[in-house]
């Protein structure tokens, strides 16, 4: 699949990804891409975000490739039970343990525990093996319940702005070769 053949929906996490983010910077490169926004980005309401993510994947013209980060993840695998459109894959990054108790802030927990069926669409995880939001072994087994492909992005962080990740070359070849081997 080519970029003009896909409607490339980028999810974003809590608060929101700056213009510095690889997801902004990603936007402005991938010419049918575009932001699922959301109505409060540093309150999160789960079914507020995962109806956001539905409508835009609904709204959809082309087959639907999904572009997720953090809190991103579970908007999206939660709204799965609401596309009535095809979504021919989703790339997911730094996926939070929203079951952990000890996460913060307190209600990003209300967006777990994650679905665990397999994903009806083809995908990929990547996950670092020191996210502060996540334990590598968590994202290990959620992804593969989902049956997704994991990929190990070591010790990257939050594979965020924060950790050094503006451009973030590795992650756009990564989804360059993800994205040529799904159908439209």
């Amino acid at each position: 699949m080519k970029v003009k053949e896909a409607d490339i929906l980028i999810v974003p996490g809590y608060t929101n990804s700056g213009p510095h983010h690889w997801q902004s910077r990603w936007q402005a490169k991938l010419s049918t891409a575009r932001r699922v926004e959301q109505a409060e980005w540093s309150k999160p309401v789960r079914e507020e975000w995962s109806g956001s993510v539905a409508n835009a994947v609904n709204e959809a013209e082309r087959p639907v490739v999904i572009i997720a980060h953090s809190l991103g993840v579970p908007a999206v695998v939660n709204a799965i039970p609401d596309f009535r459109k095809k979504v021919a894959g989703a790339f997911f990054v730094a996926p939070p343990d929203v079951a952990n108790e000890t996460i913060r802030p307190k209600h990003l927990m209300t967006f777990g525990p994650y679905p665990r069926d397999p994903l009806p669409f083809p995908s990929i995880t990547v996950a670092s093996r020191n996210d502060p939001y996540c334990a590598f072994e968590v994202a290990e087994d959620i992804a593969s319940a989902w049956g997704s492909l994991f990929i190990d992005a070591g010790e990257a962080g939050h594979i965020n702005t924060d950790a050094g990740y503006g451009p973030w070359p590795e992650g756009s070849m990564t989804f360059a070769r993800f994205l040529s081997r799904l159908r439209a």
